[in-house]
């Protein structure tokens, strides 16, 4: 590895461990509210930022009339030296302009693409470890290739990492011509792959792999190896003197050094609200008995008498009155019914089974089991499960078998492990929002990249219904006269069970259509690449981190292109931004709108004194006010993004209390 690039990084010394990674720093107030500062700079000052990225991309297409005269073995001769300039002097300008005009005539030659000036621009930024903001459509799975070629041919290996497995596998294979020019080697890690195959996939230079999948591949690095003794110092020349062994001390990965994560806020905002966890299955002594008795003094209580329902922050407590109340129905009762604290646990486990968890919104029921869904991609989570007997309550709730409980072997947050990249990069479409936490957290500045071409996208406003029967209904007329004048529509609903009941609508008023949702993930790249067909409507739960392009036909273009219609506001607007940027995309023609309810989650669970206020101002089957939408959207969603970044800080801070309590292998995973 190039002691030079390491030296641009910043990195002097590694953490103590099995392989190379940076030491986790833990920010105090002063870091955070500096990085906030510097956070909110990088969201409003992008354009102040733009002119050196772009002088690098003229450097860049400046070289495009050298290379074209060449011919393949020439062009090809030109690696070895760039190799050798790239070890001995790093990642600097020239070389970097150097290798992205290769990496761009060769993907010209292999894939018959070549870059755009933002793509340079976005792949320069991630190379300097910075956060791309591109719009969807502008090629991001391209534009990573740049600096995954660059850094790789300085000998460090690269992560390309994404949020599904048919992203990576997609990505990997697409793009494998042209690492193979450079003589790099391309790996993939999927789920259904045996240590030994995940073993050669990280020692490749360049490793496809999804979120979850190297996560839990850390960790079980962390539980079935010793930490390496050696002090950090030695340890960084020991590294910096010879290759990195493959899988060295029986571990899977080969260390933490630069990582590209796609779909950026998806992974380190969205998903970094919970740990991720690996448990090992316990046989629950308590029997089903013990949940069905927890899920029936649940169903006694009463809402307000017994117990207070915390939509916002989604938790349940007992009042004192509910406490006297489990206590009077556990008499008679056996084992834990006895303890105070754990039937009241119980009690409210049943409780919030009962009222914080709804068939078909969080989780599905499929081959007998229950399912987990994610609320920002709509997939399903089919090998996770809720901790602390509330999964095994809702398998009570919903009448199934009694799965095991699981407990906590070993667990690691979002935050602390992505922090541990020797240089971490990506790219995202709707990431300006939470530049000052990317900032703060990660030491990410994000940089809004402008479009190839100018945006046509309409917005065609917000409506705001009291009943969701009305919302629904109007929802029914505009895709009708939308597809009836020849354009795609896409449906973007919150809820497995919203996008059925909107499906079911549509098949009542007898107009053709295709549902997406956790039900459907196996068809997902085939309904998605149809979409774009004349009077084609598309109904999905989520489109968050789908990666397959809406193309629209000539003929959809010509009737104005494809038409989104949002049913419902998300927590965060950057999803809502998700949805809309699939019409309009690379200059097409589009337009989108938003069918919304007073009686929609977001609004009762963060807004719920303004609902009131605009029912009481509402006729019953009548429509709010125009200009009171725009304000009920942005103080719900406001409330709603500042709750999950509390969720999100206080899963760090408990992340780092337990850190001494677990004291696994010396760290806190």
């Amino acid at each position: 590895m190039s002691r030079a690039v390491l030296s641009t990084w910043g990195v002097h010394a590694f953490a103590p461990g099995l392989y190379p990674e940076r030491q986790d720093a833990k920010p105090g107030k002063l870091d955070r509210f500096m990085g906030g500062l510097l956070g909110r700079w990088a969201r409003h000052g992008s354009a102040l930022r733009l002119p050196p990225v772009r002088r690098f991309a003229e450097q860049v297409i400046a070289r495009e009339g050298e290379l074209a005269a060449l011919d393949e073995a020439t062009l090809q001769a030109r690696v070895a030296p760039l190799r050798a300039a790239l070890a001995a002097s790093g990642l600097d300008d020239a070389n970097a302009a150097e290798v992205f005009a290769l990496v761009r005539e060769v993907c010209f030659r292999r894939l018959g693409k070549r870059h755009y000036p933002v793509q340079l621009m976005g792949g320069y930024t991630m190379l300097n470890g910075g956060l791309a903001e591109m719009m969807t459509g502008e090629g991001k799975t391209l534009t990573a290739v740049l600096p995954a070629v660059a850094v790789a041919l300085a000998g460090v290996p690269v992560h390309v990492i994404t949020v599904n497995e048919y992203l990576a596998q997609r990505d990997s294979e697409q793009l494998a011509p042209v690492y193979g020019f450079f003589g790099l080697s391309v790996g993939l890690v999927t789920p259904e792959q045996e240590p030994p195959e995940r073993i050669v996939a990280y020692g490749c230079d360049v490793c496809y792999c999804v979120n979850k999948d190297l996560v839990f591949d850390y960790l079980r690095d962390r539980i079935t190896a010793q930490r390496i003794k050696a002090g950090a110092r030695a340890l960084l020349e020991g590294w910096l003197g010879r290759s990195a062994p493959v899988g060295g001390s029986g571990t899977l990965l080969r260390g933490l050094y630069y990582a590209i994560v796609d779909e950026a806020d998806s992974v380190l905002i969205d998903e970094a609200r919970t740990p991720l966890i690996i448990s090992a299955e316990q046989d629950d002594p308590n029997g089903r008995a013990f949940y069905e008795q927890g899920l029936a003094v649940a169903r006694s209580l009463n809402a307000d008498e017994h117990y207070r329902l915390h939509l916002k922050e989604r938790s349940i407590e007992l009042t004192e009155a509910g406490r006297a109340a489990v206590a009077e129905a556990s008499r008679g009762l056996p084992g834990l019914w006895q303890v105070s604290r754990a039937r009241e646990e119980l009690v409210e486990q049943g409780l919030t089974a009962e009222h914080l968890f709804e068939l078909d919104r969080h989780y599905i029921l499929a081959e007998g089991k229950v399912q987990i869904v994610d609320e920002y991609t709509g997939r399903v989570m089919a090998d996770r499960s809720w901790e602390k007997g509330l999964h095994q309550m809702i398998e009570v709730k919903e009448g199934l078998e009694l799965t095991k409980r699981r407990d906590t072997i070993s667990r690691i947050t979002y935050q602390r492990f992505f922090r541990r990249y020797l240089r971490l990069a990506g790219m995202s479409g709707t990431v300006t929002e939470v530049a000052p936490e990317m900032r703060t957290v990660y030491a990410l500045d994000v940089l809004r990249i402008p479009p190839n071409r100018p945006v046509q996208r309409r917005d065609l406003g917000l409506r705001v219904f009291a009943r969701s029967e009305a919302r629904w209904d109007a929802v029914l007329a505009s895709a009708r006269a939308h597809a009836a004048a020849g354009r795609a529509v896409l449906i973007g609903t919150r809820s497995v069970a919203a996008s059925e009941l909107i499906g079911a609508r549509l098949a009542a008023a007898g107009l053709d259509h295709e549902v997406l949702n956790a039900r459907q993930d196996a068809r997902e790249a085939e309904i998605v690449a149809d979409a774009g067909q004349p009077g084609r409507i598309t109904v999905a739960t989520n489109m968050a981190g789908r990666g397959t392009d809406i193309l629209l036909t000539p003929e959809v273009k010509a009737a104005g292109g494809l038409h989104v219609i949002l049913t419902e506001y998300h927590d965060s607007a950057r999803i809502d931004r998700q949805l809309y940027g699939r019409s309009g995309r690379q200059g097409d023609p589009g337009s989108y709108e938003a069918l919304v309810s007073l009686e929609d989650e977001l609004f009762l669970a963060h807004a719920a004194r303004l609902v009131a206020w605009l029912h009481a101002r509402t006729a019953p089957d009548g429509e709010v006010a125009r200009r009171f939408g725009p304000l009920l959207r942005r103080f719900a969603q406001g409330a709603a993004e500042a709750q999950n970044a509390r969720i999100r800080r206080h899963t760090v801070d408990s992340d780092n209390r337990m850190e001494q309590a677990l004291a696994f292998a010396g760290r806190g995973e």
